[in-house]
């Protein structure tokens, strides 16, 4: 079994669909001048129900989207199914000025001549490649329709002045969506259904817990109930609309632990990784609050490593 999928069979995952996985890697191998495309995850994602979902509507041909709140593990999975399928990845973030040209492409003036430059979404469908759809529900109607071509059922995209394209057997899309974000907006029926969707669960104890280990395995249990019971305070918070979801921030907790092994105290760490995030300084007096029955200001790095 390669590398990519023990950490599947770690976790119970079904052995149907890991075979089914190692079979899909060997029918589709990948080009080694794309190979450094094939990125590592930082993070394993740890969910057995989720990953098998994923994987099973990967396999059947079918793209993904991932929708739920802040600090669901949406990217994480996203990447982490990249890299278990063995294929190239291409990051798409969607903002105001993402429109046609920069997910197809675009002419340019190269060797006396005009040339396409290729766009993540061509150069994905090209090599078979999993294109990940970040915040696609802040994508504008210009992106939008290239991504009806492009996830349709024919999976075919019809460049205007070039040739069509055929999208390769390997190639599928994941987006993902955060709800309520500036500038988000309702995803329309269309668009919806040419995905299956998962709705993300909230972390929980036993999964948190385990990526704090992966990042900081010789953490003290003293610390890593306090740290992330921290987390999993305000989350409720977050979940109650006690606080907004901005302090509610796994990077800026892990963050704050690479800082306390610097030799931070681990109460200045945490003002930057997570209280000082919550602007509004109402909030920002409950999540300090918060910080305080957790982590004592006394603590040093032996406390936590």
């Amino acid at each position: 079994m390669q590398e990519e999928l023990r950490f599947l069979d770690e976790q119970g995952t079904d052995n149907l669909l890991i075979s089914q996985v190692e079979a899909f890697r060997k029918e589709y191998p990948v080009r080694e001048d794309i190979r450094n495309r094939i990125v590592r995850p930082s993070i394993p994602f740890y969910g057995k129900e989720i990953l098998e979902m994923a994987m099973a509507a990967l396999l059947q041909g079918s793209n993904l989207l991932l929708s739920g709140a802040k600090a669901t593990g949406k990217n994480i999975l996203a990447e982490n199914l990249a890299w278990i399928f063995g294929r190239p990845s291409y990051n798409i973030s969607f903002n105001v000025n993402t429109d046609s040209s920069s997910l197809i492409g675009t002419d340019t003036f190269r060797n006396n001549e005009v040339q396409l430059r290729k766009g993540s979404v061509y150069r994905c469908a090209e090599e078979g490649g999993f294109g990940i759809l970040d915040e696609i529900n802040m994508a504008k109607n210009d992106a939008a329709s290239v991504l009806h071509a492009t996830l349709d059922h024919r999976r075919i995209i019809d460049v205007p002045g070039y040739e069509k394209i055929d999208l390769h057997p390997a190639a599928r899309f994941i987006g993902t969506m955060n709800y309520g974000y500036a500038g988000t907006k309702e995803l329309n029926e269309a668009l919806v259904s040419r995905f299956l969707v998962i709705d993300m669960p909230p972390l929980t104890e036993e999964n948190l817990y385990r990526i704090i280990r992966h990042d900081y395995p010789d953490i003290t249990e003293e610390a890593l109930q306090a740290f992330g019971g921290l987390f999993l305070d305000l989350q409720v918070k977050a979940q109650n609309s006690e606080i907004s979801t901005k302090a509610m921030d796994l990077r800026g907790l892990l963050a704050a632990l690479g800082s306390v092994r610097i030799g931070l105290r681990p109460w200045q760490a945490v003002q930057m990784g997570i209280t000082n995030k919550a602007f509004d300084i109402f909030e920002r007096e409950i999540v300090s609050d918060m910080v305080m029955t957790r982590i004592p200001e006394e603590w040093t790095k032996e406390h936590v490593f």
